[in-house]
């Protein structure tokens, strides 16, 4: 396999705060740009492998970190006033258009993990994009989610969350192995939102459900059955707030494809580049065209 080149970029997200992007170069010109959304609490580099292997596919593809989150994490959580709604105007848009510009003509590609997608519509410029691919995404409802977690969810939003937060001034989800260390802003938001049958849309109200409705891009929707977290359910909830966008829906199941376990994280491990990544994902990134499978 050719030598992927990796460049690390710092993006100023339009408010005052720099973040941490990594650009995966092909070995040749690109054929299409892919901009990776990272899921909540989980830094750019868990997407490292995956990112190669776009770039080894032809694709420049672009991995992030959200402010406060991984290397875009420069001062103490504690001291950060931002919450979901700022990581999609601003870190988002900021890294959408930086995506943009260097596309040029190219497709524009948004592979969003589990939060990736649920922010899109509130993303600026995202009418650039040539199709949209959700990975393991869905509405977060606490009542909704997989039976596996929803007697921990109810501890975590009704006693863990407010409790830690207040006390630390942040999330300590790292040190009790709950998602992850997160500004409080972030996580006091998204509490909100598990708690509502309609999620985000329930809480911010009728300006993001017109958001979710305006979107008319092409999305491709990659769930699993065995997700530990998001229920089918909650994957239909989610998906059905984007009413206008035509859709893809794939569901799974890890027997399907030879293996165990894919699970909330599994997509992106690179033992699944033959299996999922190879015929599920890459035609959704090549409609029609020959694929050459590195």
């Amino acid at each position: 396999m050719a030598t992927i080149q990796v460049e690390e970029r710092s993006i100023d997200n339009g408010n005052g705060h720099a973040l941490s992007s990594h650009w995966y170069q092909p070995s040749s010109l690109p054929c299409g740009v892919v901009l990776i959304a990272p899921a909540m609490g989980v830094p750019q580099r868990f997407y490292t492998d995956f990112a190669n292997w776009l770039a080894g596919q032809g694709y420049l593809a672009v991995t992030f970190d959200y402010l406060g989150m991984g290397r875009s994490r420069r001062v103490p959580l504690r001291q950060l006033n931002v919450d979901i709604l700022d990581w999609a105007r601003h870190d988002c848009s900021a890294v959408l258009a930086a995506a943009a510009e260097v596309a040029g003509e190219l497709p524009l590609y948004w592979i969003g993990h589990s939060v990736g997608a649920q922010i899109l519509p509130l993303v600026n410029g995202h009418e650039r994009l040539t199709r949209i691919v959700t990975i393991a995404a869905g509405s977060g409802y606490w009542r909704e989610n997989s039976p596996q977690i929803r007697n921990k969810a109810w501890l975590l939003w009704h006693g863990l969350a407010p409790v830690l937060t207040a006390v630390a001034g942040y999330f300590p989800g790292g040190r009790i192995g709950a998602v992850g260390d997160l500004p409080a802003g972030v996580i006091r938001q998204w509490r909100r939102w598990c708690l509502h049958p309609e999620y985000l849309v329930g809480v911010e109200g009728e300006p993001v459900r017109q958001a979710f409705a305006a979107v008319r891009t092409p999305l491709t929707s990659l769930s699993f059955s065995d997700d530990e977290m998001m229920s089918a359910r909650n994957t239909e909830s989610l998906h059905g707030f984007y009413s206008s966008a035509p859709k893809t829906m794939q569901r799974i199941a890890p027997a399907e494809i030879g293996a165990t376990r894919i699970g909330h994280f599994g997509f992106f491990r690179r033992s699944f580049a033959d299996n999922l990544w190879a015929p599920h994902l890459l035609p959704e990134l090549m409609p029609g065209q020959q694929q050459t499978v590195a």
